[in-house]
């Protein structure tokens, strides 16, 4: 009996003797970076099973572009192990499938931003954990996402309203008809990006006057079916509107543009100022 007190007594202290959850989840594991966290995991098995534990408490997930080597295998471990997130940044992560991305949504339901763009290998199936279970979803970007289809924009019109900032920009296979039925439910856009959509047309634009009356950015770059008549009625339905990106929209002119300068910001810039360019460039060549 002395022997074994002698024995505990001699025994020098371990980190993870300490109290996980009064001592070493709060105060250690939230100053730890995801870099550091794998690093601890491999360390030993008391290690990883503290690890794994932290990450049930990770509310940010932020890939995006990191198409590093096994970074797949990394991100398997999040979703079987990451149950309170708020926010996933995937944005440009070649290596995302579906069968990763049903597996971190299964055990997150209160996601409230989810940044997609330009994810090519998903598919719809990839969306309907979000758009069924995901109630507080208050940002999703989906641009470039070519997989994306009319059936999934009907579905989250049907499950989602407090959708506060959305992009589809370069989506081609939405059309006119279902972003029409989406806008009159998305009352409480905020941002909003439809650049180089061939399906946004100045019908599309008044619906979003109509219903989407605290929209305050739009970016309609490249929207070729638009004119001043849609211009003109987003500007007008919409007060709170801050900025509005019209390049590359060549049924859009000055005659609607010119009274809006200084209300709001416009990337293009005014006529006047093309031609005092050029006759700048003229001068230097000369």
């Amino acid at each position: 009996m002395s022997s074994e007190r002698s024995t505990c007594k001699s025994r020098s202290p371990k980190l993870f003797d300490l109290s996980w959850e009064d001592i070493l989840l709060p105060n250690l594991a939230i100053h730890l970076s995801l870099k550091d966290s794998f690093n601890l995991r491999c360390c030993s098995k008391a290690s990883k099973k503290f690890v794994e534990k932290s990450f049930r408490f990770i509310k940010v997930i932020n890939f995006s572009g990191n198409n590093s080597t096994n970074i797949n295998l990394a991100f398997a471990v999040l979703a079987q192990n990451c149950h309170k997130l708020e926010r996933l940044y995937l944005a440009r992560c070649e290596w995302l499938v579906d069968e990763l991305m049903l597996s971190i949504l299964s055990r997150n339901k209160r996601l409230k931003v989810v940044n997609l763009n330009e994810c090519v290998q998903l598919t719809p199936l990839s969306l309907q954990p979000i758009i069924i279970d995901c109630k507080e979803l208050q940002v999703l970007n989906l641009s470039k996402c070519d997989w994306l289809t009319t059936g999934t924009v009907d579905a989250l019109t049907l499950h989602q309203n407090n959708i506060e900032e959305f992009d589809i920009s370069h989506c081609s296979t939405i059309g006119e008809r279902c972003l029409v039925i989406f806008f009159r439910k998305m009352n409480k856009l905020n941002i909003l990006s439809l650049a180089f959509s061939q399906s946004v047309t100045n019908n599309v634009l008044i619906q979003i006057a109509n219903y989407c009356k605290a929209l305050e950015h739009i970016n309609l770059s490249g929207c070729a079916a638009i004119s001043d008549h849609g211009v003109q009625a987003i500007t007008a339905g919409c007060p709170n509107l801050k900025s509005l990106m019209v390049q590359h929209c060549p049924g859009v002119t000055e005659r609607v543009l010119a009274p809006l300068r200084g209300r709001m910001h416009i990337d293009r810039p005014t006529q006047s100022y093309n031609l005092l360019s050029f006759a700048q460039r003229l001068r230097v060549q000369v």
